[in-house]
Protein backbone atom coordinates (compact mmCIF):
# COMPACT_ATOMS: atom_id res chain seq x y z
CA UNK A 1 0.00 0.00 0.00
CA UNK A 2 1.42 3.38 -1.03
CA UNK A 3 2.57 5.75 1.67
CA UNK A 4 0.33 8.85 1.77
CA UNK A 5 1.95 12.03 0.53
CA UNK A 6 0.35 13.88 3.44
CA UNK A 7 -1.30 12.50 6.55
CA UNK A 8 -2.58 14.33 9.63
CA UNK A 9 -4.30 12.82 12.66
CA UNK A 10 -5.61 14.63 15.74
CA UNK A 11 -3.62 17.64 14.63
CA UNK A 12 -3.85 20.70 16.87
CA UNK A 13 -2.06 24.01 17.00
CA UNK A 14 -2.30 26.91 19.45
CA UNK A 15 -0.58 30.26 19.22
CA UNK A 16 1.48 31.36 22.24
CA UNK A 17 -0.63 32.97 24.96
CA UNK A 18 -3.83 31.86 23.21
CA UNK A 19 -6.45 30.11 25.37
CA UNK A 20 -7.79 27.78 22.69
CA UNK A 21 -6.56 25.80 19.72
CA UNK A 22 -6.85 27.62 16.41
CA UNK A 23 -6.51 24.36 14.48
CA UNK A 24 -8.00 21.01 15.47
CA UNK A 25 -8.25 18.46 12.65
CA UNK A 26 -9.17 14.84 13.29
CA UNK A 27 -7.87 13.50 9.99
CA UNK A 28 -6.56 14.67 6.63
CA UNK A 29 -4.95 12.43 4.04
CA UNK A 30 -3.66 13.02 0.51
CA UNK A 31 -2.62 10.02 -1.60
CA UNK A 32 0.16 9.97 -4.23
CA UNK A 33 -1.01 11.59 -7.45
CA UNK A 34 -4.33 12.67 -5.96
CA UNK A 35 -5.87 16.07 -6.73
CA UNK A 36 -7.72 17.61 -3.78
CA UNK A 37 -9.59 20.90 -3.58
CA UNK A 38 -9.53 22.36 -0.07
CA UNK A 39 -11.85 25.28 0.52
CA UNK A 40 -10.06 27.62 2.87
CA UNK A 41 -11.93 30.87 3.51
CA UNK A 42 -10.44 33.61 5.65
CA UNK A 43 -10.49 32.61 9.30
CA UNK A 44 -10.57 28.86 8.66
CA UNK A 45 -6.96 28.10 9.66
CA UNK A 46 -5.57 27.88 6.14
CA UNK A 47 -2.37 29.83 6.78
CA UNK A 48 -1.67 27.86 9.94
CA UNK A 49 -2.24 24.51 8.24
CA UNK A 50 0.02 25.35 5.29
CA UNK A 51 2.75 26.53 7.66
CA UNK A 52 2.50 23.23 9.55
CA UNK A 53 2.74 21.21 6.33
CA UNK A 54 5.76 23.28 5.29
CA UNK A 55 7.44 22.51 8.60
CA UNK A 56 7.65 26.19 9.51
CA UNK A 57 5.38 25.62 12.51
CA UNK A 58 5.18 22.52 14.72
CA UNK A 59 1.87 21.17 16.05
CA UNK A 60 0.88 21.31 19.69
CA UNK A 61 -0.32 17.71 19.48
CA UNK A 62 -1.17 15.01 16.99
CA UNK A 63 0.66 13.60 14.00
CA UNK A 64 1.60 15.23 10.73
CA UNK A 65 3.49 13.11 8.20
CA UNK A 66 4.98 14.15 4.88
CA UNK A 67 5.85 11.14 2.72
CA UNK A 68 5.91 8.99 5.84
CA UNK A 69 8.19 11.34 7.78
CA UNK A 70 6.83 12.60 11.09
CA UNK A 71 7.60 16.31 10.80
CA UNK A 72 7.68 16.94 14.56
CA UNK A 73 10.47 14.37 14.88
CA UNK A 74 12.60 15.94 12.12
CA UNK A 75 15.22 18.59 12.75
CA UNK A 76 14.79 21.99 11.15
CA UNK A 77 17.35 21.07 8.51
CA UNK A 78 15.57 17.81 7.74
CA UNK A 79 12.25 19.62 7.35
CA UNK A 80 13.89 22.14 5.02
CA UNK A 81 15.32 19.31 2.91
CA UNK A 82 11.99 17.47 2.71
CA UNK A 83 10.25 20.65 1.63
CA UNK A 84 12.87 21.55 -0.99
CA UNK A 85 13.12 18.03 -2.45
CA UNK A 86 9.49 16.94 -2.42
CA UNK A 87 7.08 19.88 -2.21
CA UNK A 88 6.29 22.59 -4.73
CA UNK A 89 4.59 25.65 -3.26
CA UNK A 90 2.63 28.18 -5.30
CA UNK A 91 2.57 31.04 -2.82
CA UNK A 92 -0.28 33.52 -2.70
CA UNK A 93 2.29 36.35 -2.61
CA UNK A 94 4.48 34.63 -5.29
CA UNK A 95 7.79 35.15 -3.39
CA UNK A 96 9.75 35.78 -6.59
CA UNK A 97 13.14 37.46 -6.61
CA UNK A 98 12.35 40.76 -8.39
CA UNK A 99 15.85 41.32 -9.80
CA UNK A 100 16.11 37.89 -11.42
CA UNK A 101 14.50 36.86 -14.69
CA UNK A 102 11.40 34.71 -14.93
CA UNK A 103 13.57 31.82 -16.09
CA UNK A 104 16.05 32.23 -13.25
CA UNK A 105 13.22 32.33 -10.71
CA UNK A 106 11.98 28.95 -11.94
CA UNK A 107 15.51 27.54 -11.83
CA UNK A 108 15.86 28.54 -8.16
CA UNK A 109 14.09 25.30 -7.28
CA UNK A 110 16.87 23.30 -8.91
CA UNK A 111 19.53 25.40 -7.19
CA UNK A 112 18.08 24.51 -3.80
CA UNK A 113 17.40 20.84 -4.56
CA UNK A 114 19.77 18.50 -6.35
CA UNK A 115 16.98 15.91 -6.44
CA UNK A 116 14.61 18.25 -8.28
CA UNK A 117 17.40 19.29 -10.66
CA UNK A 118 18.12 15.64 -11.49
CA UNK A 119 14.45 14.85 -12.01
CA UNK A 120 14.05 17.87 -14.28
CA UNK A 121 16.60 16.30 -16.65
CA UNK A 122 17.74 19.43 -18.43
CA UNK A 123 16.58 22.08 -15.92
CA UNK A 124 16.95 25.10 -18.20
CA UNK A 125 15.07 23.50 -21.08
CA UNK A 126 12.40 22.17 -18.72
CA UNK A 127 11.95 25.60 -17.12
CA UNK A 128 11.56 27.21 -20.52
CA UNK A 129 9.02 24.59 -21.56
CA UNK A 130 6.96 25.10 -18.39
CA UNK A 131 6.94 28.87 -18.80
CA UNK A 132 5.90 28.56 -22.43
CA UNK A 133 3.05 26.25 -21.42
CA UNK A 134 2.03 28.94 -18.96
CA UNK A 135 1.74 31.37 -21.85
CA UNK A 136 5.01 33.27 -21.40
CA UNK A 137 6.99 33.79 -24.60
CA UNK A 138 10.77 34.09 -24.91
CA UNK A 139 10.72 37.87 -24.39
CA UNK A 140 8.80 37.59 -21.12
CA UNK A 141 10.93 34.66 -19.93
CA UNK A 142 14.00 36.88 -20.11
CA UNK A 143 12.43 39.79 -18.23
CA UNK A 144 13.03 40.49 -14.57
CA UNK A 145 10.18 39.40 -12.34
CA UNK A 146 9.61 43.01 -11.31
CA UNK A 147 8.87 43.90 -14.94
CA UNK A 148 6.09 41.33 -15.28
CA UNK A 149 2.40 41.84 -14.62
CA UNK A 150 0.84 40.32 -11.50
CA UNK A 151 -0.77 37.56 -13.55
CA UNK A 152 2.51 36.76 -15.29
CA UNK A 153 4.33 36.62 -11.97
CA UNK A 154 1.72 34.18 -10.69
CA UNK A 155 2.37 31.86 -13.63
CA UNK A 156 6.13 32.06 -13.05
CA UNK A 157 5.53 31.05 -9.43
CA UNK A 158 3.53 28.06 -10.63
CA UNK A 159 6.28 26.94 -13.03
CA UNK A 160 8.81 27.20 -10.20
CA UNK A 161 6.65 24.93 -8.04
CA UNK A 162 6.14 22.36 -10.80
CA UNK A 163 9.70 21.87 -12.02
CA UNK A 164 11.50 18.69 -10.96
CA UNK A 165 8.46 16.41 -10.41
CA UNK A 166 7.61 17.24 -6.78
CA UNK A 167 5.65 14.59 -4.88
CA UNK A 168 3.23 17.24 -3.63
CA UNK A 169 2.21 20.59 -5.09
CA UNK A 170 0.47 22.98 -2.70
CA UNK A 171 -1.33 25.84 -4.42
CA UNK A 172 -2.44 28.69 -2.18
CA UNK A 173 -5.07 30.79 -4.02
CA UNK A 174 -3.07 30.49 -7.26
CA UNK A 175 -5.74 32.00 -9.54
CA UNK A 176 -6.48 35.14 -7.52
CA UNK A 177 -4.65 37.46 -9.95
CA UNK A 178 -5.92 35.86 -13.18
CA UNK A 179 -8.90 36.81 -15.32
CA UNK A 180 -11.38 34.12 -16.32
CA UNK A 181 -9.64 33.14 -19.57
CA UNK A 182 -6.18 32.92 -18.03
CA UNK A 183 -7.62 31.17 -14.96
CA UNK A 184 -9.19 28.40 -17.05
CA UNK A 185 -5.99 27.90 -19.07
CA UNK A 186 -3.89 27.93 -15.90
CA UNK A 187 -6.09 25.33 -14.20
CA UNK A 188 -5.89 23.02 -17.19
CA UNK A 189 -2.09 23.26 -17.36
CA UNK A 190 -1.69 22.83 -13.60
CA UNK A 191 -3.75 19.65 -13.60
CA UNK A 192 -1.99 18.33 -16.72
CA UNK A 193 1.54 18.90 -15.43
CA UNK A 194 0.74 17.37 -12.04
CA UNK A 195 -0.76 14.32 -13.76
CA UNK A 196 2.25 13.98 -16.08
CA UNK A 197 4.66 14.23 -13.13
CA UNK A 198 2.63 11.99 -10.82
CA UNK A 199 2.46 14.89 -8.35
CA UNK A 200 -0.32 15.09 -5.80
CA UNK A 201 -2.07 18.47 -5.80
CA UNK A 202 -3.52 20.19 -2.74
CA UNK A 203 -5.33 23.21 -4.14
CA UNK A 204 -6.43 25.67 -1.46
CA UNK A 205 -8.91 28.38 -2.39
CA UNK A 206 -12.03 30.19 -1.26
CA UNK A 207 -13.34 30.14 -4.87
CA UNK A 208 -15.84 27.28 -4.86
CA UNK A 209 -16.34 27.65 -8.63
CA UNK A 210 -13.09 25.75 -9.07
CA UNK A 211 -14.17 22.79 -6.95
CA UNK A 212 -15.91 21.06 -9.85
CA UNK A 213 -12.53 20.52 -11.51
CA UNK A 214 -11.41 18.18 -8.73
CA UNK A 215 -12.46 14.60 -7.96
CA UNK A 216 -12.22 15.22 -4.22
CA UNK A 217 -13.27 18.37 -2.37
CA UNK A 218 -12.91 19.22 1.32
CA UNK A 219 -13.92 22.17 3.47
CA UNK A 220 -11.36 23.24 6.05
CA UNK A 221 -14.05 24.64 8.34
CA UNK A 222 -15.81 21.27 8.24
CA UNK A 223 -12.55 19.50 9.07
CA UNK A 224 -12.17 21.62 12.21
CA UNK A 225 -13.65 20.06 15.33
CA UNK A 226 -14.52 21.23 18.82
CA UNK A 227 -14.33 24.95 19.48
CA UNK A 228 -11.21 25.53 17.38
CA UNK A 229 -11.23 28.96 15.82
CA UNK A 230 -8.51 30.69 13.93
CA UNK A 231 -7.24 34.08 14.98
CA UNK A 232 -5.48 35.06 11.80
CA UNK A 233 -2.39 37.18 12.27
CA UNK A 234 -1.68 39.77 9.67
CA UNK A 235 1.25 38.66 7.57
CA UNK A 236 1.33 35.02 8.68
CA UNK A 237 2.31 32.86 5.69
CA UNK A 238 4.40 29.88 4.68
CA UNK A 239 8.08 30.82 4.51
Amino acid sequence: MAVPVLEARDLTFRWPRATRDCLDIAALRVEPGEAVFLRGPSGSGKSTLLSLIAGVLTPRAGRLKLLGHELAECSGRQRDRLRADHVGFIFQQFNLLPYRSALDNVLLTCEFSRRRATQAGQPRERAQALLQRMGLGSELIARRASELSVGQQQRVAAARALIGHPDLVIADEPTSALDDAHRDAFMAILREVCAESGSALLFVSHDTRLAARFPRCLDLLALQRGSARIEERAGESVA
